[in-house]
């Protein structure tokens, strides 16, 4: 539902199941509004209720939501340290060179910018 409003935008219900039909995703109506409102419940999406077909749209930009998600992984699986999350991508997925070149520009602006290192956050309870 979130990849179908962060590429088309807001969307009604009815318009956000023809997009998911269309993709090869058969969801019920009811099925799609029931979603929806657990992602607004959760604050992932946002309900626009002042005309006739309630609007749906994304709260939360794509980066946002993995960064948010990535880091609930991080306390559930690893303790509050991503290492052994971030060791585990590395060496199950084959990066391009161009990808490698990236997260190297993106680690010497982390150690030029000197910032404090993370502490372990605590585990949820």
């Amino acid at each position: 539902m979130l990849k179908a409003l962060w590429k088309h935008g807001p969307a009604t219900v009815r318009a956000l199941s023809d997009r998911l039909r269309c993709s090869g995703r058969r969801w019920a109506y009811t099925t799609v509004l029931t979603l929806l409102g657990r992602l607004v419940d959760k604050g992932y999406v946002k309900r626009d209720d002042s005309g006739f077909a309630h609007v749906f749209q994304a709260a939360v930009s794509s980066q946002a939501f993995l960064g948010q998600r990535l880091g609930e992984l991080v306390d559930q699986i690893c303790d509050g340290t991503a290492t052994p999350l971030l060791q585990a991508l590395v060496e199950g997925h084959r990066f391009t060179p161009k990808e490698i070149e990236g997260f190297r520009e993106l680690l010497d602006e982390l150690e030029t910018e000197k910032k404090p290192p993370r502490t372990k956050r605590a585990p949820r309870l």
